[in-house]
């Protein structure tokens, strides 16, 4: 039984051209001659998604594809940032099941999307047997989802005797932050997921560390409704957030996001470990700032910022977490890395980001199928527990 898989890049402007160019480097480098089983697409947002998904599909056969838009894409040797990046992964196999699907309207009820998505996938396990479903693979909106409140939803629809694993990231978008982009065949959606059921003769393992540090003292959340958070300690959000912004900084709120976000304490990691939370929006007239999960009052919250260097200590320890997984003697299929736009160049220079991305493939064979996306959000199970995190890469290898 084997697996075909290969990774195509391209740069060109014109949106057709670099559609065709990077699925046909993907079909050479994965021998693959005829129609694949299956691609992901990944892109950024210089390009007509409309014309750029259709390109990709008439390239492709027209075979089943799942993807999004990101921030930034990255291949082997290349993390790439500007508006025009489109990446495409083919897959052939006679081991792998990949079954995509979708939802809309996240913003309007995370909780429904979640269990519209959960009843399409209990329904292909039941159809197709698929009772050796391996992982979801999601690709959700960025900026309108709400992940307790879907996941919620999700594995209630599921009702599984264990949780399936859920791996991914949240589209990215532009410097901006417009909108994100979600791809399912021939549709481009925004405010919805894509989500890819893997099964088969497949292992999945993951790795994920942040490169984060505290600048401030532990605060209490006094009043949050959901996602919003209004009070801290008693006081206004924004009164609190002076103590660490400029006023400056809170007008360019999109710029200033970059680099600064809140560490919240989980039950599901050890003690003194923090789980971070991106903050995507702000309503100063209403005074809350948003984030991805829920956050309810009396949750311990720490100011963070993002620390250059805990970025380059944590690599290697990504690495080593995946290696130790699958055996150092073996090495995986392919490998997808989500990496939050924050760890770009929001912070570092050219030449350090790449030195990152160096940093880790050097730990794995360089004609590793290798591909992913600068994103709004990452997805990786904590103690089996599915959870979102920010600010954080998600390194995800099958083998």
């Amino acid at each position: 039984m084997t697996t075909l898989a290969g990774v195509g890049i391209s740069h060109h402007r014109h949106t057709t051209r670099a559609s065709q160019e990077a699925v046909q480097q993907a079909l050479t480098a994965a021998q693959i001659t005829g129609t694949p089983d299956f691609v992901f697409l990944f892109a950024s947002l210089g390009y007509d998604q409309t014309q750029l998904l259709q390109a990709v599909r008439a390239a492709t056969g027209h075979c089943p594809l799942a993807g999004c838009s990101g921030q930034g894409i990255i291949v082997q040797q290349e993390a790439d940032e500007s508006g025009f990046s489109v990446a495409v992964l083919a897959i052939q196999s006679d081991e792998l099941t990949l079954q995509n699907h979708f939802v809309t309207d996240l913003q309007q009820n995370s909780y429904q999307a979640g269990t519209t998505l959960g009843s399409k996938i209990t329904c292909d396990i039941r159809t197709h047997n698929c009772e050796d479903a391996v992982a979801l693979l999601l690709f959700p909106d960025g900026f309108t989802f709400n992940f307790d409140r879907f996941k919620s939803g999700l594995e209630t629809e599921l009702d599984l005797q264990h949780p399936l694993p859920i791996l991914g990231g949240a589209a990215g978008s532009d410097t901006e932050m417009r909108h994100t982009y979600q791809y399912y065949n021939d549709q481009v959606l925004q405010n919805g997921a894509v989500a890819v059921l893997l099964s088969g003769q497949a292992q999945i393992v993951w790795g994920l560390h942040h490169g984060c540090s505290p600048i401030g003292t532990e605060r209490k959340v006094t009043k949050a409704i959901a996602n919003r958070i209004y009070e801290l300690d008693g006081k206004p959000i924004f009164q609190v957030l002076q103590e660490y912004l400029t006023l400056e900084e809170i007008k360019t709120w999109d710029r200033t996001i970059g680099t600064f976000c809140f560490g919240l304490r989980s039950p599901l990691l050890p003690e003194g470990e923090l789980t971070i939370r991106y903050l995507p929006g702000r309503n100063e007239a209403e005074g809350y700032v948003t984030l991805q999960s829920e956050v309810p009052e009396g949750t311990s919250i720490w100011v963070m910022r993002r620390a250059a260097e805990k970025l380059s200590e944590g690599i290697d320890q990504v690495a080593t977490e995946i290696q130790n997984q699958i055996g150092r003697d073996r090495q995986p299929k392919l490998i997808f890395q989500f990496d939050c736009y924050g760890r770009g160049s929001t912070i570092l220079t050219q030449q350090q980001k790449l030195d990152l991305v160096e940093q880790l493939q050097s730990n794995f064979d360089r004609q590793l199928p290798w591909i992913g996306f600068y994103t709004h959000g990452e997805l990786a199970p904590i103690n089996s527990e599915n959870a979102l995190h920010n600010y954080t890469v998600v390194l995800t290898a099958i083998y």
